[in-house]
């Protein structure tokens, strides 16, 4: 077999493998506009094992950091372009984001979740800014109060989740 041989079967052997789980990705129409993608459990393959609707008390325990902070994240960055999610790692990783009214500088957010409890330190948030120049776009200096604005922003939405999850 030739290496393009070998190169081919690999594609169709991954097509084949990576297409059921391609698949259960659609997207959920009940879900409102940004409304977190956490909660979709509408059974086929899950992130954690094959699928079906589980015990919310289980999802919260199959993640590798503090479920609300997670949600918190994913939410309060739901207007940026999503790059990166590692929910064992608790890393997200958003890709650049331009505001269409300030469209020569752009915004990247990294979010570091640090703890399974939900408490303050146990969250980080990074900001990259780039200012577009005539060479291009150019590393800068973000404002470091919109770190602290965003990291209080999701403190705030893991609050108002845990508080409905003790509701029900």
């Amino acid at each position: 077999m030739t290496l393009t041989g070998r190169a081919r079967l690999a594609a169709a052997l991954a097509a084949a493998l990576f297409t059921p789980v391609l698949a259960s990705c659609g997207s959920n129409p009940d879900r409102a506009q940004g409304q977190s993608r956490l909660g979709d459990s509408d059974g086929g393959i899950s992130l954690f094992g094959i699928g079906g609707k589980k015990d919310k008390r289980v999802a919260v325990d199959q993640i590798g950091v503090n479920s609300f902070l997670w949600r918190a994240s994913l939410d309060t960055l739901a207007f940026m372009p999503l790059l990166s999610a590692d929910p064992n790692g608790g890393t997200i990783i958003t890709d650049w984001y331009a505001n269409p009214e300030e469209p020569k500088e752009r915004f990247k957010a990294t979010v570091y979740i640090l703890d399974t409890r939900l408490r303050a330190d146990g969250l980080k948030v990074s900001i990259n800014k780039q200012q577009l120049t005539a060479n291009g776009w150019t590393d800068a200096t973000p404002n470091q109060d919109v770190a602290i604005q965003i990291e209080n922003k999701i403190l705030v939405r893991a609050r108002e989740l845990r508080l409905s999850t003790m509701a029900n």
